[in-house]
This record gives C-alpha cells, sequence and structure tokens, in this order.
C-alpha cells in the first residue's frame, strides 16, 4: 500500500525516475523499464524497490490532481458544474467515491488534507 501524502509543509520524496520506454520497447511484453536484462539479483531488486516507490508516488500525486478537478468541477459556483454522478461516470468510480474526492479535493484547495489515506481514497472502486 502506497504511504500517505505528505502534507503541505512536508518536503515530498523523490523517486527514481520513471524513464521513457520507446514504442519498440513498450509492444514487447517481456520488456519492462529495461528490467529484464539485469541480471545480478541484488541490482534488479534496487531498480524495481526504485520503479515501485516511483509508480506509488506518481499514483498518490495523481490522485490529488483528480480530487482537485473533481473538486473545481462540483464547485457550486460554476455555471457548467457537475454532479458527483457524472464525476463518477467520467472518472469510472463510485458515486460514493466520487463524494470523497471532491471533499479531499476541497480539502487539499484548502490546504488542510490530511493524506488521502485517511480520507479513506485508496481503492476507487
Amino acid at each position: 500500500m502506497a504511504e500517505p501524502t505528505p502534507r503541505r509543509n512536508e518536503p515530498r520524496l523523490r523517486p527514481a525516475p520513471l524513464l521513457f520506454e520507446p514504442a519498440q520497447a513498450a509492444a514487447d511484453p517481456e520488456h519492462f523499464f529495461d528490467l529484464e536484462s539485469i541480471d545480478d539479483p541484488r541490482a534488479l531488486l534496487t531498480r524495481a524497490t526504485e520503479l515501485t516507490q516511483a509508480f506509488r508516488a506518481a499514483t498518490d500525486r495523481a490522485v490529488e490532481f483528480q480530487a482537485m478537478a473533481a473538486a473545481q468541477l462540483a464547485d457550486p459556483r460554476r455555471f457548467d458544474r457537475l454532479t458527483p454522478a457524472d464525476i463518477a461516470e467520467r472518472a469510472e468510480w463510485t458515486e460514493d467515491y466520487a463524494k470523497k474526492m471532491i471533499e479531499f479535493g476541497r480539502d487539499l484547495m484548502r490546504g488542510t488534507a490530511e493524506g488521502a489515506a485517511e480520507k479513506g481514497l485508496a481503492d476507487p472502486a
């Protein structure tokens, strides 16, 4: 499970960079960020761990942006605002999860978010 998102006054960890996957390599189902070419199990564990941390950090950050976008789309001051059901449909969430994400996004924009895990946002299904 991903670690909670740091609060605004805490520094973000910088995970290992996700290197660009060329189209030819991405088309090969056995190719994944060049991990298959690492023979040393210690190096493989290190790089695979770096990638895992990078993906978790990217997921956490993307969830924050999803939440802020959902909150903005549901803002009652918008003439074109969307309902939680509309947002859920667009994001392929349940309506209950969309409501939680809207509230989480509002908290983020106010600077009071305690982290996605504490809001019950670990699983969008």
